[in-house]
């Protein structure tokens, strides 16, 4: 199958399932897996931070960095439709009782920083504590400017929050952006990085900060579940993902744009801006959205069909995979059923 609906559904390749095999293991709970240590050791570099932590999940990653930067009853500002607001279950506020504040967001993704300023809480005993700032680079494919990382790190020095980035795909931002890493993460506190989307690894995300912020959210992981113990065969994925994986970004990149010219060509209403990394969308009625999925699936193709699909390339599809989805559409188009 051709499957457009997410990064998340990257297998991993035959050399990577060879460094996992391969690794070196001892038990992380103790600090003592080196393969973990050395995945951990290399996030640290990329992104200029002194600490990491690795994860299973990235939801994991979130939550526990939400658990670590605010205490019960406190709250955290984030976009109304962020990953760790909209699509985590609620678990800062089931499990950490963490208010969270949802703020509409800018068509960039970003969140207007005179809406966060409004959202502040006063120090009163009425009112939750103020204390995070959270966003989200990239935000359905879309890549915050630097610009407005430096002006929202600065406001939040200001106004005497952290800021924590969800970066899911923070990678695609940097490659888009043909900048280090660490240039985009300079301008915050705290951030995460997902290794299982278009790095293409089986699972896994990393939480970084100073070493006093890991060092508490250590503590967190374990009580959520999260201390694994053999885990450098998963960090071998991560390790070999981000030694090889991530400057190839840019071809899913390209594919996506590609894809966006072509849809555009044979007459579907692209939602602006259209393919900044690897993720667009396409606007359609109902009626044909609800035909589309089902269509498409019995010709080889998995899309998560709606009035607004989303259509995302990763490393798993090829450019004549995606020609093939383009001849489909056309096909589709000409006799919708």
């Amino acid at each position: 199958m051709i499957d457009l609906r997410s990064d998340t559904v990257t297998r991993p390749s035959e050399a990577m399932r060879q460094a996992m095999y391969q690794a070196e293991v001892g038990d992380d709970v103790y600090g003592d897996d080196p393969t973990v240590n050395a995945l951990q050791a290399m996030a640290c570099e990329l992104t200029g931070k002194e600490a990491a932590l690795f994860f299973p999940t990235g939801t994991q990653a979130n939550l526990v960095a939400l658990l670590s930067h605010c205490q019960r009853g406190d709250e955290y500002i984030v976009g109304q439709k962020a990953h760790n607001y909209m699509y985590e279950a609620g678990g800062a506020a089931v499990l950490g009782s963490i208010q969270p504040q949802p703020l509409d967001m800018a068509d960039d993704g970003s969140i207007p920083l005179e809406k966060v300023a409004a959202a502040i809480k006063p120090d009163d005993i009425h009112f939750a504590r103020t204390r995070l700032l959270s966003l989200e680079n990239t935000h359905s494919g879309k890549v915050l400017p630097i610009a407005y990382l430096k002006q929202a790190f600065e406001f939040t020095r200001e106004k005497n929050l952290s800021l924590h980035i969800d970066g899911a795909r923070i990678l695609n931002a940097a490659v888009a952006l043909e900048i280090p890493l660490s240039d985009i993460t300079r301008y915050c506190d705290t951030l995460t990085i997902c290794l299982s989307k278009g790095l293409g690894a089986p699972v896994g995300s990393l939480l970084c900060g100073s070493k006093a912020f890991i060092q508490h959210a250590n503590r967190w992981r374990k009580m959520t579940g999260g201390g694994m113990r053999q885990s450098g065969i998963l960090a071998a994925a991560g390790i070999y993902a981000l030694e090889n994986n991530v400057q190839r970004l840019k071809e899913d990149h390209d594919n996506a744009a590609w894809l966006e010219q072509q849809l555009r060509d044979i007459g579907l209403d692209i939602v602006e801006p259209g393919a900044q990394t690897n993720i667009l969308y396409v606007r359609q009625s109902s009626e044909l959205a609800s035909k589309l999925g089902p269509w498409m699936r019995q010709h080889g193709v998995l899309i998560g069909s709606g009035p607004l699909t989303r259509l995302i390339t990763h490393i798993n599809l090829s450019r004549q995979d995606l020609e093939k989805v383009v001849s489909l559409w056309q096909q589709f188009l000409r006799n919708p059923g």
